[in-house]
């Protein structure tokens, strides 16, 4: 039967705790099944259920399957009848059912568990179906205990020892035949006091004790008593242990020889010695043997008694009679036996001495198995080079002491800067790297030691034997840790009693520091060899022999060790080697990598790592009550089925450092490593566990003042953790209902502490701790009672700890199955853990935390609101289009089948009114869109929630910036439509006079009697056309002064703005400005020219140059941005209008407000000066513009020029000539070529961007961020300082130029082709429909005119065909209608294939420039955002759209790139704004002209937020840009090269190339 009876298949009747048997067991190490027994995985943690089983009197139901509800006689198994009920099973075949199904280690932490809740461990474990006997040596290796001997000297002390190898007399107890007195009873009753009664052996009055033993007759336990040094309380002054053997020794004699060989005493229970001493006769017994009888049993005789005594030698004394007397003075008569047999015997025995008996007597030893004996040979030879543990640690551990503590403190200072006081940051920053990089020199050049060597060599072996050799350290280690603290204890004591110790407290902390020695130890050493050779190895075979190492220990992680996430000596984490370490995981586990985080925080000594090690299982070191220092984290598997409802594959459990720590305050910077590490705690969990010592807060009150501004920040990015109290040592049972109104306190103190945060960090003020966390305190409040129940170390295990912690865990478990956050993989625990601790070394968290999950989500959002912004662009642009085509088409003539009842005012009122709702719609559309992706999971929309408001407010401003071009769209259509109207009138008229003298000329002609020849009627014609001219009045568009109209729009603008510089343009002539190139002069009072923190003039003359350069470049920037407005608006056959000069105006103020001068003032003068420069430049091309406008439409002009045309139609009518084939041509040419032209004009641009965006290519235009990584990258690859110079200042110009750039690549010619023949195609088809339909509804009466006016009406929401030369092509048209309709149709053809041509040969410039949508001018719109700039280094903001709170760039700049210098110096600033907001540097103020703290920026400059470098190597970019051209740019700005650090200089490009990509998430 047991050779199927699995671990798996047992489940212990636990009440409510049957789920938790099974809840964590991994999947994935299990052992192979083979025919003797099922193995159990190595990770197979249960101690709640085991401990509640055994502590539940050890009561237990095995529940077998339906086929096996009956026992099974044979096998090699006791085959006495069963009395008991089938379904119960005896406790004691229960635990050796466990035994024989579990793995050694598995093993080993059953007994471990057992030994703490006070029960008898398994010795020697019989299996009944090979017959074979299991020393199990390697089973109790691992208890450990402390107790107070009364021979100890010092009445304080305590000695710590592990029990396999503690030398202590041996008392067994046995059974001969059948006993009345319960055997295990009464030793139960022999170790207990009267105050402190425990069951350690299970016996027959306990449940289910009289249930026939199946398979555990053979099995001998172990136990053991412990004195704690009082007298009235223990009962033996010295250690002892008891065995006892379970069944008769008539059947189990080779176990009884064992005992007597190595026992002090055997008391043998027995009750016919008549039938029985002949078995105890023929043993040769090398012990004491005591006979214990019971005189009230019916086969007691007293006479077989003396017999046996006799014939065994015994003496009176060896003889324990249990008489009528009550159980308690027998007890107290063994227990005086017992006690003068201990200290009458000298001999003793430990443990791990007894493997040659065992061995002689051929029983097995659980230790001799090959991968544990290997293990142990590895582990020996490493614990064999260890004489002093300090001393080892320096020579065989060398990586981790002075080098790593250095590195430690160089990477924090780093950070903080705190020690540059008035050195130059950079090159401070510098050193620092050259230090860091000489201490990771200094650490590879050492050789790996010995000792290291062995170690990873061990943990290289697969399976069991790295197990075995980890755990042979372990417990090899803990046991000299704990001699050398003791030895240490007793020379402090020493030293403290004779008064000579010169040592102070901390020296002696320090040096109890030193003496410890643990496995974290060498994976600390592990990790520094790791990164000091991955870090500057150049050789592939180097990387080969090392890199294997973070994959060894992500298996060690995957099987339950734990490993050490922050080392807590020195206070850092070794980032490089967890990053690779989890890397490595996450390939191992991928896809399913999903994971939650639980962790704990508390005061030192409060019992987080039991805590921990009691819910989940998990093993997290507390061996000789050692303290956990820095940070562990274990990793746990979940079954199939807590998968589903947790929504995850693993729990990883973070145990933390006690914090503050008496012996911590002795360090340097204990509050700050209090404060990182709760940080830590906070930002990592899902689940925060906050452990307090009883019901005190007060202990807790600093600490998570700390975490409250963690908590905040964590809300910022969308990460809202649940938070437990967890009150230990709290026994009462109204705990929970009594403190009712401390909690209320607790909360309220809570809140206080959150409100005070958030006043430090300028958040809401009336923010609840219930607002940044999620805590209830009614349902997160627990109250759990001491761990043990009674005195130590014979106190067993609380049930009501077990019971309380089981119930927090389900708390928890429910908690995680309610949570609706998405679930991070693996990866994202590293990278978001490698954030947080960097954003916790620049001890600025509450500003500096930047995920990069964060930035990445961010992006994501960024690029899917642009994509909906250029969709609402797009729609309102192509709803403008028709708006605009309908306007051009309004007031058409009657003859063209159009008329409005309205006037153009109403009809653009109108217009508008359609514009406000298809504005809104927009709008709406968006913001449904972004409620949509915040809504939905998978794309962390939860990180950045605190952009959403952002995002919504991106979308009302672009609905108001669109309603305001939308306007000025329709207004200007409509000026111009109403100025059209006026002259088209004119025109028709002019054609309805010419057309009839024309045809009355005609007529004439025609009723002339004599034929004329083509000279007479030429004659004639001409006379007629000359009285027409003299007789029309010719009456157009006056022509404006465009100089007069800007000057007056320039004195109106300025009076709005309230300058006292309107009053000064009376006398301001336009024609005297824009003449020349603007220049600012070296007078610069001429151009109001002052200094920064001051009215007066600029006169040092080094500042008078710098501010005449910035001056000088900031007006150029301005001039080229207008004048390239100038030319779009120009470049269109339209008169001008006044809204031309507003736009200019506005261009003017938005360009002067971006601008942040350095070295000067932007006066009233210099903008007005500058106002004028361009307008007056810009009112020359204007008026330019109306004069070709007013020639192109004077009435007489075109009169002479139809004229020809008119000659043509009048011989053709006159000869009766067909007009078909002209009439057609001529429609087509004058007509519907212009048309198509202007509708090929208004769609191109966005036909170029929707392929821009499109492009796989084009990844630089989907958001502010990639757009920068796009452009850096390319400066990076051709590394021409021409074009970082335009970049750095003339940005928004380099970034146009560089769009248009990326347009010809990314849409060249035959693609531009492509787009123009497809929409060309388009429109030639809605064409050709329109005729098709017009010869449709063509009737026999029908005209030509008929035919034109139906294709006109048909394409008029597409087309607008110029009124003016549809008028034309309309006159003498006496065409038929068919043939008409035919060359028409021909004629189209030809226009399709001409304007093909056409378009193949135009260059790409002519096209962008006659495009009504700009492309490049969109994207650009696309990529600035709100263009505004770092205010030291001048870096582009790339947040998201226009209306953000807050401004930020990813990499910030040496200022000199920008032209800065030092103080009134001539020497370019190498200084980073990145690093010195950071540092206790000051800068000058231009507003207030006072210096302030770089670290205060935010107080000038509240919008922006300018992130220390995320790494190191963050502003490695501009470094290298500047150490490479710092010649070129200080010739640039006429200064002396910057001191460039040296380190700076070994910037590679390469190295450059690759912190780029890692800044901007481009992996």
């Amino acid at each position: 039967m047991m050779t199927n009876l699995t671990a798996r298949s047992v489940k212990l009747d636990m009440s409510d705790n049957d789920d938790d048997v099974d809840l964590y067991q991994s999947e994935q190490s299990e052992w192979d099944s083979d025919d003797d027994e099922e193995k159990v995985p190595v990770g197979y943690r249960h101690p709640l259920g085991i401990i509640n089983a055994i502590v539940s009197a050890r009561s237990a139901i095995l529940d077998l399957s339906d086929d096996d509800k009956t026992y099974k006689s044979g096998n090699g198994c006791d085959s006495n009848e069963n009395n008991a009920p089938v379904s119960s099973r005896h406790p004691l075949d229960i635990i050796v059912a466990l035994y024989l199904c579990s793995d050694p280690f598995l093993q080993q932490e059953l007994a471990r568990k057992m030994s703490l809740c006070q029960f008898s461990v398994p010795l020697i474990l019989p299996n009944c179906d090979t017959k074979q006997m299991t020393f199990l040596l390697w089973t109790v290796r691992d208890i450990v205990k402390r107790y107070r001997p009364h021979s100890l000297p010092d009445p304080k002390g305590f000695v710590e020892e592990r029990l396999a190898g503690l030398e202590l007399p041996i008392v067994s107890f046995v059974r001969l035949g059948k006993s009345k007195t319960s055997k295990s009873h009464t030793f139960n009753m022999l170790l207990s006091n009267p105050q402190q009664y425990n069951d350690t052996f299970f016996h027959r009055n306990m449940e289910l004790g009289d249930s026939l033993r199946m398979i555990s007759n053979g099995l001998v336990e172990i136990s053991w008593y412990l004195p704690c040094g009082k007298k009235s309380i223990d009962i033996f002054p010295e250690p002892v242990a008891v065995a006892n053997l379970r069944g008769d020794i008539s059947e189990c004699e080779t176990q009884y020889r064992f005992l007597c060989q190595k026992s002090t005493a055997v008391f043998v229970f027995v009750n016919d010695l008549q039938a029985d001493c002949e078995v105890l006769c023929s043993q040769q017994a090398n012990t004491e043997l005591f006979l214990v009888c019971n005189t009230e049993s019916s086969t007691y005789k007293y006479r077989d008694l003396k017999d046996c005594a006799k014939r065994l030698g015994l003496s009176k004394k060896n003889v324990i009679l249990k008489d009528k007397k009550n159980d308690a003075n027998f007890v107290k008569t063994l227990r005086s036996v017992v006690a003068d047999v201990i200290k009458s015997n000298p001999q003793k025995m430990a443990l791990e001495n007894m493997t040659t008996v065992a061995n002689d007597l051929g029983i097995l030893l659980d230790e001799y198995s090959p991968e544990c004996q290997n293990a142990k040979r590895n582990s020996d030879t490493i614990i064999s080079q260890i004489q002093d543990i300090e001393q080892f640690k320096k020579e065989q551990l060398p990586l981790q002491g002075y080098f790593w503590k250095e590195l430690s403190s160089v990477e924090k200072e780093m950070c903080t800067l705190k020690k540059a006081e008035n050195q130059d940051i950079e090159k401070y920053k510098s050193d620092l790297r050259i230090k860091e990089r000489e201490l990771r020199e200094q650490q590879r050049q050492l050789d790996t030691s010995v000792a290291m060597t062995t170690f990873i060599q061990a943990v290289s072996t697969p399976g069991l034997e790295r197990m075995y050799f980890l755990k042979w350290l372990r417990m090899s280690l803990d046991s000299l840790s704990s001699k050398s603290h003791s030895m240490l204890r007793e020379q402090c004591r020493d030293q403290e009693r004779c008064r000579s110790s010169k040592q102070t407290e901390g020296f002696q902390d320090k040096k109890m520091a030193d003496s410890l020695l643990g496995i974290e130890h060498f994976f600390r050493e592990m990790g520094q060899l790791y990164e000091s050779e991955t870090i500057l190895s150049k050789s592939e075979e180097s990387a080969k022999q090392i890199l294997p190492l973070s994959r060894i220990c992500a298996e060690l992680l995957l099987e339950g060790f734990p490993i050490e996430l922050v080392d807590g000596e020195a206070s850092n984490i070794p980032i490089r080697w967890i990053k690779d370490l989890l890397t490595k995981l996450n390939d191992l586990v991928q896809p399913n990598n999903k994971m939650v985080v639980v962790t704990v925080l508390g005061v030192k000594k409060t019992g987080k790592s039991t805590l921990l090690n009691t819910m989940f299982g998990v093993q997290f070191d507390i061996n000789g009550g050692r303290c956990t220092k820095g940070a562990f984290m274990v990793l746990i598997r979940l079954k199939a089925d807590m998968k589903e409802e947790l929504k995850c594959d693993f729990l990883l459990i973070i145990d933390t450092e006690g914090l503050k720590s008496p012996d911590l305050t002795q360090r340097d910077h204990s509050n700050e490593q209090d404060n990182e590490l709760a940080t830590l705690a906070v930002g990592v969990s899902d689940v925060m566990i906050t452990n307090i010592a009883m019901e005190n807060f007060t202990e807790m009150k600093d600490v998570l003042q700390i975490g409250i501004h963690a908590f905040l920040a964590m809300k910022e990015v969308g990460k809202r953790l649940r938070c437990l109290f967890v009150h230990q040592n709290v026994a009462d049972v109204s705990a929970h209902r009594v403190n009712m109104k401390d909690r209320k306190i607790m909360l309220e103190q809570l809140n206080e502490m959150t409100q005070a945060a958030c006043r430090m960090e300028n958040k809401d003020n009336d923010r609840m701790f219930t607002d940044v966390m999620m805590y209830d305190p009614e349902t997160d409040s627990f109250y759990v009672p001491g761990l043990w129940q009674g005195t130590t170390p014979m106190a067993p295990v609380n049930v009501g700890y077990c019971e309380a912690v089981y119930e927090l865990k389900q708390h928890v478990i429910s908690i995680l199955k309610e949570c609706e956050t998405s679930r991070s993989t693996v990866k994202d625990f590293h990278e978001w853990t490698e954030s947080l601790w960097k954003a916790v070394k620049f001890e600025k968290f509450m500003f500096n935390f930047r995920h990069s999950f964060v930035a990445d989500a961010y992006s994501k959002m960024c690029t899917e609101f642009s994509k909906w912004e250029w969709k609402y662009r797009k729609d309102i642009h192509l709803w403008v289009t028709r708006a605009e085509t309908s306007i051009s088409n309004f007031g058409k003539s009657s003859k063209t089948g159009t008329s409005q009842s309205l006037d153009i005012k109403g009809f653009l009122t109108l217009l508008k009114q359609d514009a406000l709702t298809e504005l809104a719609n927009g709008e709406r559309c968006i913001l449904d869109k972004v409620a949509s992706y915040y809504n939905q999971s998978g794309c962390r929309a939860e990180l950045i929630k605190q952009y959403r408001s952002d995002f919504e407010n991106n979308a009302t401003s672009l609905r108001k910036e669109l309603h305001t071009s939308v306007n000025n769209r329709l207004d200007r259509a409509a000026s111009l439509r109403e100025g059209m109207i006026k002259l088209e009138s004119s025109k028709k008229n002019l054609f309805i006079v010419v057309e009839e003298r024309v045809l009355k000329l005609i007529e004439d002609c025609q009723q002339s009697e004599s034929q004329k020849s083509e000279q007479e009627l030429r004659s004639d014609f001409e006379k007629v056309w000359a009285e027409t001219a003299n007789e029309f009045s010719f009456e157009g568009p006056r022509r404006q002064n465009v100089l007069l109209c800007v000057h007056t729009q320039i004195s109106s603008s300025l009076h709005r703005k309230g300058r006292s510089a309107a009053e000064d343009l009376t006398d301001v002539d336009l024609n005297e400005y824009g003449m020349k190139p603007f220049t600012v002069s070296d007078d610069s009072s001429t151009l109001g020219l002052v200094e920064k923190d001051g009215d007066e003039p600029v006169k040092n003359q080094f500042r008078k140059r710098s501010a005449i350069n910035e001056a000088q470049t900031m007006a150029d920037i301005i001039i080229v941005a207008c004048e390239q407005l100038v030319v779009q608006y120009t470049s269109k056959e339209v008169d001008y209008d006044e809204t031309y000069t507003t736009d200019i105006l506005n261009k003017i103020d938005g360009e002067i407000k971006m601008q942040r001068p350095k070295y000067f003032k932007i006066t009233e003068e210099f903008e007005t000066s500058l106002t004028l420069h361009v307008c007056a430049s810009a009112a020359r091309e204007f008026q330019k513009m109306h004069d070709r406008f007013l020639k192109r439409n004077d009435l007489h002009r075109c009169h002479e020029e139809s004229k020809e045309k008119y000659w043509m139609d009048f011989e053709d009518i006159f000869h009766e000539r067909d007009q078909s084939q002209r009439k057609a041509d001529e429609f087509t040419s004058s007509c519907l070529k212009p048309a198509i032209k202007a509708y090929l004009a208004k769609h191109l641009g966005g036909d170029i961007i929707e392929v821009m965006l499109s492009s796989e290519k084009a990844f630089g235009f989907n958001s502010r961020t990639s757009f920068q990584f796009a452009v850096l990258k390319q400066l990076l690859d051709e590394s021409n300082f021409n074009d970082y110079v335009r970049y750095v200042r003339f940005y928004e110009t380099f970034v146009k130029n560089w769009i248009s750039d990326q347009i010809s690549v990314l849409c060249p010619e035959d693609l531009m082709f492509k787009l123009e023949d497809r929409r060309l195609t388009g429109i030639m088809t809605k064409i050709t429909e329109a005729i098709s339909e017009a010869q449709k509804d063509a009737t026999t009466s029908s005209t030509v005119t008929d035919i034109i006016n139906s294709i006109c009406t048909t394409l008029k929401d597409h087309l607008a065909i110029p009124e003016d030369t549809l008028l034309n092509s309309l006159v003498f048209n006496t065409s038929k209608s068919d043939q008409f309709i035919k060359w028409l149709i021909l004629s189209v053809q030809e226009l399709q294939l001409d304007l093909l041509i056409s378009l193949k040969d135009m260059p790409i410039g002519s096209k962008l420039d006659s495009a009504d949508m700009k492309p490049q001018d969109e994207l650009f719109r696309r990529v600035i955002g709100c263009g505004r700039q770092c205010p030291f280094c001048m870096a582009p903001c790339e947040a998201g759209g226009k209306e953000h709170e807050t401004h930020f760039a990813s990499i910030h700049r040496p200022q000199g790139l920008g032209g800065w210098r030092y103080g009134d110096g001539d020497k370019l600033v190498s200084d980073i704004c990145s690093s010195l907001v950071v540092s206790d540097a000051e800068f000058l103020n231009d507003v207030d002209g006072q210096y302030h703290p770089y670290a205060k920026y935010m107080e000038i400059f509240p919008d922006w937020h300018i992130q220390p470098d995320s790494f190191r190597e963050a502003s490695d970019y501009w470094k290298y840009v500047m150490a490479t051209f710092n010649e070129q740019f200080a010739k640039e700005y006429k200064a002396n090269p910057g001191d460039v650090p040296a380190a700076w200089s070994d910037i590679k490009k390469k190295n450059v190339d690759q912190v780029l990509k890692e800044i901007y998430n481009m992996n």
